[in-house]
């Protein structure tokens, strides 16, 4: 994903694009062992066009939940599985999309209802037009996001004319700028080659870049590079990868109680994690496609944020509040052109 803007400028033109990059859970359970991006783009077609529009036999009202195979995400396949969603009148399709940049797209074509994102990339979408609201904060990413680098790096300002690897489209860069203002060095004394998380980790541990922003499981396999070591990680910046639950504005019109229902599903999916810790990473592995161990591991870099935390953190009195997040995410996309105003109003609309 290059220029996310550019594409929803242009959402006449990519909403057709959007059946071909979805892939509904029920059909796979790895998007990574699809045959082909064509087969799997003919796979998810008819699925993903009726998103919106399914009926029930049921009072239930359908909707579709979209993310990326992300672990911050997966409590969401505890409350398909322990029905959560159905005691809330929802009838829920999980869809993992892997390709971020069709997500305003989707919003607009009312394609999906509901998405887990990272922050800040929700407001790059909000601000280029989709129509898409906060409804609570999901997790943070408190360790399971960083920047490896080789052994003669010890601090940030030793990256002054090295090379690092990153994607200035992502949230990765709006974390890396944040640890670099800790340091005495600027971005122009480093070398930054533009690539994606995995992609930078890959060509770390291949000894093509001397630094990377990436994540797990990447983050940890660093040490298989001689010398190689976590620089800073996102548990030094615990608030700056913030993942949240946002829902198709236009959809929420004709469901004004949807923002309390998913708050809900979402908290007791969180609080039957914290109290069958085992169950609970069995059903999101199996969800993502993953092996359990691999969840787990990845639940180590996470802070799932329950319903207190949201209360607390939704609470504009709480010094760096979600508003207060958002604001500071929305100047810095702004002054790198991704964004052409600071503008969120409306995007919370359960804050007061």
């Amino acid at each position: 994903m290059k220029k996310l803007i550019c594409l929803l400028l242009t959402i006449a033109m990519t909403c057709t694009l959007f059946a071909g990059c979805a892939v509904p859970v029920a059909d796979t359970q790895s998007t990574a062992g699809a045959a082909s991006e064509e087969s799997a783009s003919e796979e998810s077609a008819e699925t993903v066009s009726e998103a919106g529009e399914k009926s029930s036999d049921s009072d239930l009202v359908p909707m579709k939940i979209a993310f990326c195979t992300w672990v911050g995400y997966a409590p969401l396949f505890i409350a398909k599985e322990q029905g959560y969603f159905e005691e809330n009148g929802i009838d829920a399709e999980i869809v993992i999309i892997e390709d971020e940049s069709t997500y305003g797209a989707a919003f607009v074509s009312n394609s999906i209802q509901a998405l887990g994102q990272v922050l800040d990339r929700d407001i790059i979408q909000y601000n280029a037009g989709a129509p898409e609201q906060y409804v609570c904060t999901m997790d943070a990413s408190t360790g399971g996001d960083g920047l490896v680098a080789t052994e003669d790096i010890k601090t940030m300002d030793d990256l002054a004319g090295r090379t690092v690897a990153l994607d200035k489209s992502a949230t990765s860069y709006f974390f890396f700028l944040q640890a670099l203002m800790d340091s005495s060095i600027t971005e122009d004394q480093i070398n930054i080659v533009e690539m994606g998380n995995d992609e930078a980790g890959e060509a770390f541990l291949a000894g093509n870049v001397d630094a990377a922003v990436t994540w797990e499981p990447a983050l940890s396999s660093c040490s298989e590079r001689e010398g190689g070591h976590k620089l800073v990680t996102s548990a030094d910046y615990p608030k700056a990868i913030i993942d949240v639950l946002t829902v198709n504005s236009n959809f929420a019109q004709d469901h004004p109680d949807i923002y309390d229902k998913l708050s809900d599903c979402w908290y007791r999916s969180v609080d039957y994690l914290n109290d069958n810790y085992d169950d609970g990473c069995r059903i999101m592995a199996e969800g993502l496609g993953l092996e359990t161990d691999e969840v787990k591991e990845e639940c180590a870099g996470i802070t799932f944020y329950d319903k207190a935390m949201n209360e607390s953190f939704n609470d504009k009195n709480t010094e760096q509040n979600v508003v207060e997040i958002a604001d500071m995410a929305a100047d810095f996309w702004v002054e790198k052109g991704y964004m052409n105003s600071k503008d969120l109003t409306g995007f919370f609309p359960t804050i007061k």
